[in-house]
């Protein structure tokens, strides 16, 4: 089989590290991980209000906002940045501290989070419309789109709603009626 879909309305709820809000989580490997023990996690969060995030050690991460303003990103040893909607995925040390303030009001973040040393990953944002190919490039796939799209392989076709996630294990056809944002997130073993 050419994919699997993991369903939006399945994703695992938890609280966060620091417990200041909850992570909705799309997964995680090996399956059974918690957070000391994962290889790689890819998550989705509402952040509410101004403050630290949970720091990892070990481990590298990758944030874009799915919704909302906005955040500037206050970054140890880094110059701060502003993420918006419109930006490009943030890479940085998950053991780094780091500071989020709100633009204006709460937002959704994905966050991809890979130990370092065992996993390493890429996230690309793309707008889909029309009908693209798309392929697994080894190690793992995932495709996450913000909005109602089909993907086709072997012979079978599903229509994906927003948030529902595709995990590929070889070549599929993605097709949008109307323009579609959505994040490609390749997670490699080291």
């Amino acid at each position: 089989m050419s994919f699997r879909i993991l369903k939006a309305s399945d994703y695992r709820r938890m609280p966060w590290k620091n417990g200041g809000g909850e992570t909705v989580e799309i997964a995680v490997f090996p399956p059974t991980a918690d957070l000391a023990s994962f290889g790689w996690r890819v998550s989705m969060a509402t952040v509410a209000d101004n403050g630290p995030f949970s720091v990892f050690p070990g481990i590298d991460r990758t944030l874009a906002v799915l919704q909302g303003e906005g955040m500037e990103l206050d970054i140890a040893g880094r110059t701060p940045m502003l993420l918006t909607q419109a930006s490009a995925p943030l890479a940085f040390p998950a053991d780094a501290a780091t500071w989020a303030r709100l633009v204006s009001g709460a937002i959704t973040d994905l966050n991809i989070m890979t130990r370092r040393g065992q996993w390493t990953h890429r996230v690309e944002r793309r707008i889909v419309e029309g009908q693209h190919g798309l392929d697994a490039e080894g190690g793992v796939t995932l495709f996450l789109p913000l909005g109602p799209l089909r993907i086709d392989a072997d012979d079978r076709a599903v229509e994906l709603e927003r948030l529902d996630c595709a995990l590929l294990d070889g070549p599929v056809e993605i097709t949008a009626d109307l323009p579609v944002e959505a994040y490609l997130i390749r997670l490699t073993p080291v």
